[in-house]
């Protein structure tokens, strides 16, 4: 998968570049790979780690 063009996808932010930044998160959803950037890792960070589904962020 090409990381070029690359977007948050909670908030859409585009990647600085095009490249997701290695602060952003990347998580695999019913074996969909989902990038978040920092902003958003941080606000949602406990939902991460508890493995929940974005829906319930």
């Amino acid at each position: 998968m090409s990381e070029a063009g690359a977007t948050c996808d909670h908030c859409g932010v585009a990647a600085p570049e095009g490249v997701p930044p290695v602060t952003w998160t990347v998580s695999t959803e019913r074996g969909r790979v989902l990038r978040y950037c920092d902003t958003c890792t941080r606000a949602h960070l406990r939902s991460m780690e508890g493995k929940l589904d974005r829906e319930h962020w």
